[in-house]
């Protein structure tokens, strides 16, 4: 199965969920481009549940779009968990949605380093009550790393949408 397969099905799904709980997304997207958001409109219905995309592909973007502290970029790098973190909270307070998520990576083929090498991608999801973070490392050419990432953000998207918080009810349904 192609990965443009695979990633339209996981959109597919994620919608249902979202469709299901009545909750938005919006996302914060740098080394995929856009590559989320495009997999999601291309889902019929999908403004139902998608209230907008961020491509904040440059630093400066990530600053001016969704509040990304300039001091947080030059201390960790674009690329790290507390950037994709403040990406994810970035987005719910620039939008309307209820659940985020964030991807910020090196897809290559150059400006990776020793300690950050080509194909590690930081990603944050964020609810407003939660926000979870983690990084992966990626093999591949430059698209491989830019699709496996995507699918990676939106298995993290359902793993939220389906993570419950103490008194049973699910996160995703919690309106800011």
């Amino acid at each position: 199965m192609s990965a443009d397969t695979l990633l339209h099905q996981l959109a597919q799904r994620v919608g249902e969920r979202l469709h299901e709980t009545r909750t938005l997304l919006a996302t914060a997207e740098s080394c995929t481009g856009g590559m989320i958001a495009s997999a999601i409109t291309g889902i019929a219905g999908s403004s139902g549940w998608f209230e907008r995309g961020f491509v904040t592909y440059s630093n400066q973007a990530k600053n001016e779009m969704l509040g990304v502290p300039v001091s947080l970029i030059d201390t960790h790098g674009a690329v790290s968990e507390p950037v994709a973190r403040a990406m994810a909270e970035g987005a719910l307070c620039h939008s309307q949605a209820q659940v985020t998520l964030s991807v910020t990576g090196i897809a290559g083929p150059g400006g990776g380093t020793e300690t950050k090498p080509v194909g590690t991608v930081a990603f944050g999801w964020s609810n407003g009550t939660h926000t979870q973070v983690e990084t992966r490392h990626f093999k591949g050419d430059r698209q491989q790393v830019r699709h496996q990432a995507a699918l990676h953000a939106l298995h993290g998207l359902l793993r939220l949408l389906d993570q419950r918080d103490t008194d049973g009810s699910t996160l995703s349904r919690r309106q800011r």
